[in-house]
């Protein structure tokens, strides 16, 4: 075993050597180099890679390696020895969309943080089945030893992380599509029978809503995955929070709120909302909501019925309020 002193006699300092004196050229040297030695690549992933053709054709264009990895899914490389750019980018996925790859591996001596952010982009929104990765290439050597060894380092992979945020947020696209749609059929059903929100365009958010003839009340609709509703809204701004006259407003119409839930037929949900700046009276229809599409035509008409009773039931009481 040797001393600390003899250890220490042992240890060098880790140097950067010039890729282009190992690899002159990216593609007669390098891209040969690493077809037969691509275990050094295999030790930094998770799969081994198997390579089957070196400059493989994608239509009229060339892709540095082409493998496979146990599983048979197949695996193009892609290598530059210098700064990325966007050409490059642009040939990861041509070549991974035209070969009916699975796997793009991108390999640089300068990563760019830009194209850092697109990969990561790309690994958060793929299919489940494709995966991107950037790996930085090196060479390095033991201070004035004469052998010089290749360090790969991966910058962007796939990750567990990053495909549930890809799946949210196609869910909130989804979302958005959906309550445009739900909104659409249900403003041309409303249209039908009122003229309350005739001047209102179907969104993709969670409400729409219409003035109430009154400054800082509105009738809203509401759709969400497990209930829609109508409701009044109070909510006048932040300039009239001190003092709040929203609270003022809400406390003057529950003090008739056995007239007007006798006008409207059922009871409401009053919610003065204390620690908000607004308040709300709502009538909500749970069980059914934007995720079950089949029910959508019977909870329309309900909250369409709904809209129109609440108008009906607050429209003189809300003229009296300040």
């Amino acid at each position: 075993m040797l001393s600390k002193e003899e250890a220490k006699e042992k240890i060098g300092k880790i140097k950067k050597f010039p890729l282009r004196e190992l690899w002159d050229k990216e593609d007669q040297d390098f891209t040969r180099w690493l077809e037969e030695n691509i275990d050094y690549l295999n030790e930094v992933l998770d799969f081994e890679i198997n390579i089957e053709e070196r400059e493989k054709y994608a239509g009229p264009f060339k892709v540095d390696l082409l493998g496979t990895d146990k599983d048979g899914n197949k695996v193009i490389i892609e290598n530059q020895l210098e700064k990325t750019d966007h050409d490059h980018l642009g040939k990861v996925i041509t070549y991974l969309t035209n070969l009916d790859a699975n796997i793009a591996i991108w390999i640089t001596s300068d990563p760019v943080e830009e194209h850092v952010k697109a990969i990561n982009w790309l690994n958060e929104n793929a299919p489940d089945d494709v995966s991107f990765y950037l790996i930085k290439i090196e060479a390095i050597k033991i201070e004035d030893q004469p052998l010089a060894a290749p360090l790969f380092t991966i910058i962007a992979r796939p990750t567990e992380e990053a495909k549930e945020i890809g799946l949210e947020k196609k869910e909130y696209a989804q979302r958005h599509i959906s309550r445009k749609e739900f909104w659409t059929k249900l403003l041309e059903k409303a249209n039908q029978k009122t003229k309350l929100h005739s001047g209102v365009s179907p969104g993709m958010y969670s409400w729409i809503g219409t003035g109430a003839g009154k400054a800082g009340i509105s009738y809203n609709y509401g759709i969400y995955n497990n209930y829609g509703g109508a409701d009044i809204y109070l909510d006048k701004g932040k300039e009239y929070a001190e003092p709040n006259i929203n609270k003022k407003r809400f406390d003057e119409l529950i003090k008739h709120k056995e007239e007007i839930e006798k006008i409207f037929g059922n009871k409401l949900e009053w919610e003065r909302l204390d620690s908000k700046r607004a308040s709300r009276i709502a009538y909500r229809f749970r069980g059914a909501g934007l995720k079950d599409h089949d029910k959508w035509d019977e909870l329309q008409e309900k909250m369409i019925d709904t809209m129109i009773r609440l108008e009906k039931a607050f429209r003189d009481y809300i003229k009296d309020l300040e």
